[in-house]
C-alpha cells in the first residue's frame, strides 16, 4: 500500500465527517448543479439480453478539449445516482479533459424504480456489466475505463476482475469500496448517527417508490414497522435475494480474500485511514493480486476528497491523471 500523491487538504478541512458529507451536499451540491446546465447529456436506457433495464447518461468530450478518444465509465454509491453531485462533477472534469463519460444508475437507483420489477441487490455485477456490454457495442473506443464510489467502486472491482478483457477494459479504479460489507455495516452503527438516518432514509424512499411502481411485492406493512438498517437487512435479504440472510447477502459480494485472484487489467483502489463508514484495516483482508495497487490516503474520509470550499475535489483530477497515464502507455 502506498501514497503516490498525498492528498492535503486544508486544515478546517481534516474532519473525516466533513470531507464524508461535503461529497454530495453544501458547495458540491451547488456546483453539481450549475456544471449539469453546461452538459449535453443523451439519456438513454440500456435493455440487456436478460431484459434488465439501467438508465444511463452519456456526455462527448468537450469541443474545448482535445478528445482523447477514450471513455469513462462511472458507477455511483449505494442510494446514489448518475445525477450525484460527486458523479456530475467528476464527469464534467473529465468531459473537460477530453474524456466521453458515461454515467450508469444502477437499479432502483435515483428516479428508476420502475424500469424493472425486480429489485437491485448488490451482487448483481452481471447485469450491469451486460449494460455496458450493450452501449459498447455501438460505441467503439480504443480505451475504456471504468471507475466507480463506494458501491459503484465495488462493482467496479468485481466487473474488472470477471468481464474486464471481455469488455475490452484499459484499466479501473475503485474510490472508498466496501471491501467486508459486513465490516462496512458495523462500522456505519458505530459511527455518528447520521450516517444510519441518511441510508435508512434513502433506502425506504427507494422501496416506498419501488411499492407505488409494483404493488404486487407487498412489502407495505415490513416497510412501516422497520426502524432501522438492520430490520430492513433482515427483512428484505432473504425475501428479496438467494440469501437466507444478511451474513450470507454480505459474503457474497465481499473482495476479501482471492475475491480479486483472477483479474488482469490494470487496477487501483483509493481508499482512506479516516474513512467513517468504510474501515481502513479491512483492506488487509485482501489478497491483493499483482495488477491491483492499493493507495491509501491519510485524509479524505468516504469518498470525499474535498479540497475547498468551492468544494473541488482531489479525486476528479486524480482520475484524469491515472487516466491519461494508461494513455500514455497505450501510445
Amino acid at each position: 500500500m502506498n501514497v503516490k500523491q498525498p492528498f492535503t487538504p486544508p486544515y478546517f478541512l481534516r474532519n473525516p465527517h466533513i470531507q464524508s458529507i461535503l461529497n454530495s451536499v453544501g458547495p458540491r451540491k451547488f456546483r453539481a448543479k450549475r456544471l449539469v446546465k453546461k452538459l449535453d447529456s443523451q439519456m438513454l436506457i440500456l435493455k440487456t439480453a436478460e431484459g434488465v433495464r439501467l438508465a444511463a447518461e452519456f456526455d462527448r468530450a468537450s469541443s474545448t478539449a482535445e478528445s482523447k478518444n477514450a471513455l469513462v465509465i462511472l458507477l455511483h454509491g449505494w442510494e446514489g445516482s448518475s445525477k450525484s453531485a460527486y458523479s456530475v462533477t467528476t464527469a464534467k472534469t473529465l468531459i473537460d479533459a477530453g474524456f466521453d463519460v458515461l454515467r450508469l444508475t444502477l437499479p432502483d437507483h435515483g428516479a428508476t424504480q420502475h424500469l424493472n420489477r425486480e429489485i437491485l441487490n448488490s451482487t448483481m455485477t452481471g447485469e450491469v456489466a451486460d449494460a455496458i456490454a450493450l452501449f459498447l457495442k455501438d460505441h467503439s473506443y480504443p480505451a475504456v475505463f471504468l471507475a466507480g464510489f463506494s458501491l459503484g467502486a465495488s462493482f467496479t472491482l468485481r466487473i474488472a476482475t470477471d468481464r474486464g478483457p471481455e469488455l475490452g477494459l484499459t484499466a479501473a479504479v475503485a474510490i472508498c469500496p466496501p471491501v467486508d460489507p459486513t465490516g462496512a455495516m458495523d462500522a456505519m452503527g458505530k459511527t455518528l448517527v447520521i450516517y444510519e438516518k441518511y441510508f435508512f432514509h434513502r433506502w425506504t424512499t427507494s422501496l416506498h417508490k419501488k411499492l407505488k411502481h409494483f404493488p404486487e411485492h407487498d412489502f407495505g406493512a415490513e416497510l412501516s414497522q422497520a426502524k432501522t438498517l438492520d430490520d430492513l437487512n433482515i427483512t428484505f435479504i432473504p425475501k428479496f435475494t438467494p440469501y437466507a440472510d444478511a451474513q450470507s447477502y454480505f459474503s457474497s459480494y465481499t473482495l476479501t480474500g482471492d475475491r480479486l485472484k483472477a483479474l488482469s487489467i490494470p487496477a487501483h483502489l483509493i481508499a482512506t485511514s479516516d474513512d467513517p463508514i468504510i474501515p481502513a484495516a479491512d483492506l488487509q483482508k485482501i489478497n491483493c493480486p499483482e495488477q491491483l495497487s492499493i493507495e491509501v490516503q491519510k485524509y479524505g474520509g468516504h469518498c470525499g476528497f474535498i479540497q475547498s470550499l468551492a468544494a473541488h475535489s482531489w479525486i476528479e483530477t486524480k482520475l484524469v491523471q491515472l487516466f491519461e497515464g494508461h494513455l500514455a502507455k497505450q501510445s
